[in-house]
């Protein structure tokens, strides 16, 4: 199975569209958004595209195949638009292709809670990509698809049988990680 890790939306209807074509083009099965998605922020540039509408109209159309957590930008009235739960802090996947390995799901302005070594902790929030072990955790961060931060480009993950693989719209790895 494939799966497809992005966040920090930020109402960017172009970094959506973008992000609706990977995940066709890569067969993934499941499209997990790691929060931030509708609204810019108080500290953040308009995104290129900016428009919250089109972007939910997007997020809708497969919300059958969405796994979310709720960011530091997101909040109830978001919820009013959208056709799939994105509330929660937090949530928890275990895929076996991982050996079971438990999947903590988090924006990452929160702090973690106790996590058992070998847990894969996947977040957004900083908008720079990370995929490394670190205190006996795995730390992968996809970046932001619409406000790169740290010089990176706008960026997403595949996991794919036991790789993490961080890539840019034009399809360049820029980090990758194997379990």
């Amino acid at each position: 199975m494939i799966y497809l890790f992005a966040s920090d939306i930020h109402g960017s209807a172009y970094a959506m569209h973008t992000l609706l074509d990977i995940y066709t083009q890569s067969k993934a099965t499941k499209l997990i958004l790691l929060g931030d998605l509708l609204y810019h922020g108080p500290r953040n540039d308009l995104p290129h595209e900016y428009n919250p509408k089109e972007t939910y109209r997007l997020q809708n159309l497969v919300k059958d195949s969405l796994i979310c957590v709720k960011g530091n930008c997101d909040t109830e009235v978001d919820q009013m638009v959208l056709e799939f739960p994105m509330l929660s802090d937090s949530a928890v996947m275990y895929l076996e292709q991982l050996g079971g390995s438990m999947i903590y799901l988090h924006h990452g302005h929160k702090e973690l809670p106790p996590l058992q070594k070998g847990t894969i902790v996947v977040s957004g929030h900083t908008h720079i990509p990370v995929a490394e072990e670190r205190d006996g955790l795995v730390f992968i961060n996809p970046g932001s698809v619409a406000i790169p931060k740290g010089g990176y480009p706008p960026t997403y993950c595949l996991l794919e049988e036991r790789t993490f693989t961080i890539k840019d719209f034009d399809g360049n790895v820029v980090k990758s990680l194997t379990i």
